[in-house]
């Protein structure tokens, strides 16, 4: 038996879909359990996955139609018998790449988006739903296979070495951040179709960031993110001056989560790096609300707080679906959506966990 769990969509979905990973490899002991991605960072975050036999990675949008279509072909040549799209993958482009490498069984969900030619792309559908988490929707794949849950409960799987964490150690150590109350953001979010217009405004960031460094002297501020957060991040540096505020070099997912694991507080947006520090535990996590914030992509199995975005007053499913469009409304319309939440607001919710005692 060979399985192949399709994981095309954003890196923090990919580490959603790690239950389901975990679950089939339980249910098929001696399978070939591959996976497929597109991004780097998650076939960073599969790294190491004692579940998976391989991870095969192909950036579809950079390597355009044919080179992709060449790829997809050889994958095809190792005969998959199953092939599942995790959630949520709606664009049909998805299930097309599901019917090219030719499984048997192919499975998806059934989106908002659905055409008729849909049962031929894929031929077993499992029902979407906004009320439940993504974890679920995945395992509810399980059920088109006539599967099974054997695991009493579920938590987003990354498994990090112990290279990786003594790196984090080491960077801790010779920055002198041992003993400081350790705080992570990420001002960024994913730039694909037009979602990049949900991220909370950089000058808020600034705001926040200065006073939350008067309100306690060993704070110390990092400022996760890759190359696309590159030019926010020298603004912010620039702007701020202060050596408490710093991006720490990070190479890949896995050592930036190792890092996560120093902090006592995170903040974002729904972003992968949202997803990440769930997953490591950080005591304290804020999630600022944008117009593509629901059920499905809360944290999991994580206490988190959300900072409610008054603008949006829970529509948020009327700004954003799993359709396979992008936000509905106007760049400028969204990035006043987004400047609706004051930095004062995140000051006045952050804070007291700030100046809690250091074992809370």
């Amino acid at each position: 038996m060979k399985i192949l769990v399709i994981s095309l969509a954003g890196i923090g979905d990919t580490l959603l879909a790690t239950p389901l990973i975990h679950e089939l490899r339980l249910n098929y002991p001696d399978a070939v359990l591959d996976a497929l991605v597109m991004w780097t960072g998650s076939r960073d975050i599969l790294a190491g996955n004692p579940h998976l036999n391989s991870v095969h990675h192909c950036h579809m949008i950079n390597e355009g139609p044919w080179r992709s279509l060449r790829f997809l072909l050889r994958l095809r040549r190792r005969r998959y018998d199953i092939a599942l799209n995790t959630y949520p993958q709606s664009k049909t482009e998805y299930r097309l790449i599901t019917r090219i490498l030719g499984a048997g069984v192919r499975v998806s969900h059934r989106y908002d988006n659905r055409r008729w030619w849909d049962g031929w792309l894929v031929n077993r559908e499992v029902d979407q739903s906004y009320d439940r988490h993504s974890v679920d929707q995945n395992l509810a794949l399980l059920e088109a296979l006539n599967g099974r849950r054997m695991l009493a409960s579920h938590s987003a799987e990354l498994f990090l070495s112990e290279d990786e964490r003594a790196w984090a150690r080491r960077m801790a150590e010779e920055r002198g951040w041992r003993g400081r109350r350790m705080i992570g953001f990420h001002v960024g979010s994913g730039k694909t179709k037009n979602l990049a217009l949900r991220r909370w405004p950089l000058d808020f960031y600034r705001e926040l960031i200065e006073k939350l460094l008067g309100l306690r002297p060993d704070l110390q501020v990092l400022l996760f993110g890759g190359p696309e957060e590159r030019q926010d991040h020298e603004w912010l540096l620039s702007r701020i001056g202060s050596p408490r505020v710093c991006v720490p070099e990070t190479r890949e997912m896995k050592q930036a989560a190792a890092l996560l694991e120093h902090c006592h507080a995170f903040l974002s947006i729904d972003s992968a790096l949202m997803h990440l520090a769930a997953a490591v535990r950080v005591p304290h996590q804020f999630v600022i609300e944008t117009a593509t914030f629901n059920k499905t992509i809360e944290p999991y199995d994580r206490p988190y707080v959300l900072i409610p975005n008054p603008a949006l007053q829970g529509r948020n499913l009327d700004y954003y679906r799993y359709d396979g469009e992008g936000i509905r409304g106007t760049p400028e319309a969204l990035e006043a959506l987004m400047r609706a939440v004051s930095s004062e607001k995140v000051f006045q919710t952050l804070a007291p966990c700030l100046t809690l005692p250091d074992n809370s």
